[in-house]
């Protein structure tokens, strides 16, 4: 968890969305939004359930993940401390189809569907915003299916690492992330192991550090250009 946790109440109004909401929008966001602990390993949300709220992240991480009927997994994308998530099922109406696990211990702000299309119907602002939420993570997609495709283990750590750094999608992140090499592997289809490798190959190259408790990224745009 954080050195310094927000509170419910923070983590909502510092929020790219709630940025022009009217005082009463956000007086009704903060009675309606309730906020849940999530330990490491443990469910946010499961495939097949019905969506009922809309997710944030206040601390931590969780992975968007899928099984096949073989138990072949394939991650989605990790959404890291200040990423929302679910408005795509909650839009359409329909059960989830994936699920979402704690890489670490987190918290999570859930927002009612109720309370979220009554901000879609009364807000412009939160619209635009939801526009662009579902623009940049439809580019994030076709990025990762690229990457998953066309690209080796190096290169698919270091796109994983820079797919990361989205102002709209994960406002908070800062230069220095806060994972560890097992959940960079899970993030990016590696093995712990290939990760760490990886790693030292792009910290020789000058593109990141690997310090305490996380990764210090040096050259952003290098990373984004990154092929091995």
């Amino acid at each position: 968890m954080s050195e310094h946790p927000l509170s419910l109440k923070e983590a909502l109004r510092s929020a790219i969305w709630a940025q022009n909401l009217t005082p009463q929008q956000m007086a009704r966001v903060e009675a309606d939004t309730f906020e849940t602990f999530v330990p490491k390993g443990g469910y946010v949300c499961r495939k097949g359930d019905m969506v009922e709220n809309w997710l944030g992240i206040i601390d931590g991480m969780v992975k968007m993940n899928n099984f096949s009927r073989t138990g072949k997994s394939v991650t989605f994308t990790g959404v890291p401390a200040g990423g929302w998530f679910g408005e795509g099922s909650i839009l359409k109406n329909e059960i989830l189809k994936y699920d979402a696990t704690a890489l670490r211990d987190a918290r999570i702000a859930r927002m009612p569907a109720s309370t979220f299309m009554w901000l879609l119907d009364s807000s412009l602002p939160f619209t635009r915003f939801l526009l662009m939420q579902l623009n940049e993570r439809l580019g994030q997609f076709i990025g990762m299916v690229e990457n998953d495709r066309l690209l080796n283990p190096d290169t698919r750590v270091a796109r994983c690492l820079a797919s990361m750094f989205n102002s709209h999608l994960y406002p908070g992140l800062e230069k220095l992330i806060q994972i560890s090499q097992e959940e960079l592997g899970l993030l990016s289809g590696a093995s712990r192991q290939r990760a760490h490798q990886a790693l030292h190959l792009l910290e020789k190259q000058g593109l990141l550090r690997v310090d305490y408790g996380g990764i210090r990224i040096l050259d952003l745009e290098g990373l984004r250009r990154y092929e091995a």
